[in-house]
């Protein structure tokens, strides 16, 4: 079984992907393999430095604020990355899938899983939801400049089109809690074999 989690910036996938895993899922976090991929001696670090110049590092690294500073204020620049990044992304997704045991429940952890075709892969999808106001707060919080932020959003598919693909909708507004008693109540009906349901 294979569950997708997404959500737009700061509406707390990786919160509820987490929530998942203690639970007793397996996660595949899409975020933390794009680190990977982008590592320096990486023939996708070569050819992202190729295309946006040495602006982008710091050392011999690639500075993913620098990088998303070019590719968000540019639509062909982050369909340029995304085109670089994705193929090789999905394809180590789709490998730990494939060595993963038909008993486990895996937990897809990504933020453009909808926009990156990763949808026939998985069985159930999960979005998480938040108010645009608590969004904002959670992000400046962590640093986040409203600019950023608002770029950001821009190039994501809005979240009221993300829920028309969910199987379950996860309100993650409220108390750490209330997210908690939803992500509980979705993985027990899964395991069920229960539909999903909107809220």
């Amino acid at each position: 079984m294979v569950i997708g989690v997404t959500g737009n910036f700061g509406a707390g996938k990786t919160t509820v992907a987490r929530m998942f895993v203690n639970l007793g899922a397996r996660v595949i976090d899409a975020d933390k393999i794009a680190h990977g991929v982008i590592r320096p001696g990486n023939s996708i670090h070569k050819r992202i430095v190729a295309c946006f110049g040495r602006r982008i590092l710091v050392g011999n690294h690639i500075n993913r604020r620098k990088l998303a500073d070019v590719v968000f204020s540019n639509k062909k620049n982050l369909k340029i990355l995304n085109n670089i990044m994705h193929p090789e992304i999905l394809r180590i997704i789709k490998n730990r899938l494939k060595e993963s045991s038909e008993s486990q429940i895996i937990v897809i952890d990504a933020a453009l899983l909808i926009e990156s075709g990763l949808l026939p892969w998985i069985n159930k999808l999960v979005v998480v939801k938040s108010e645009p106001r608590i969004q904002i707060e959670r992000l400046k919080k962590c640093g986040v400049g409203v600019k950023e932020i608002n770029r950001r959003l821009g190039v994501q598919l809005p979240q009221r089109k993300k829920i028309n693909y969910a199987d379950f909708v996860i309100n993650n507004s409220g108390r750490r809690s209330q997210t908690k008693k939803q992500v509980k109540e979705i993985w027990y009906k899964i395991k069920r074999g229960g539909a999903g349901w909107k809220n």
